[in-house]
């Protein structure tokens, strides 16, 4: 059995986080000994871990909680996590396009920069100042 902070230095997952997950129903309650301590077992720490993987891929918490309630029905297809894999994967590509773009501004507005003083109307402050000066929407 582990206690909450024992879970968290195996995990890597904070303390106040593991406690979110459980009011959001990600992990259950955890046993408590009559000093009202959490304890946790295996099955958890390997959901905690499930959960954290998923976070690390990007995966928002209601598509956490349906591949949990999917591995919880080892008979039903998988297609359900699949479509969900592949989701998020639209999801992640939508954002590299966006920070490319994000990317190839800042890039613009960076060397637009002369070097000179602020008083000779420095490129970068004139284009924060001015989102018509952008190339593109960002």
């Amino acid at each position: 059995m582990f206690s909450i902070g024992a879970l968290s230095q195996h995990t890597g997952v904070k303390v106040p986080t593991i406690r979110y997950y459980e009011q959001m129903g990600l992990m259950s309650a955890p046993e408590r000994t009559e000093g009202n301590q959490r304890r946790y077992g295996r099955a958890e720490r390997e959901r905690l871990g499930f959960i954290k993987h998923a976070r690390d891929l990007g995966f928002s918490i209601g598509a956490i909680c349906s591949l949990i309630e999917l591995n919880n029905h080892p008979n039903r297809s998988c297609a359900e996590a699949s479509e969900i894999a592949a989701s998020q994967l639209v999801y992640v590509r939508e954002k590299i396009a966006s920070l490319t773009r994000l990317e190839r501004e800042l890039a613009r507005i960076s060397d637009g920069c002369s070097g000179n003083g602020i008083a000779d109307k420095c490129y970068v402050l004139a284009s924060l100042a001015d989102h018509a000066r952008c190339e593109t929407d960002h």
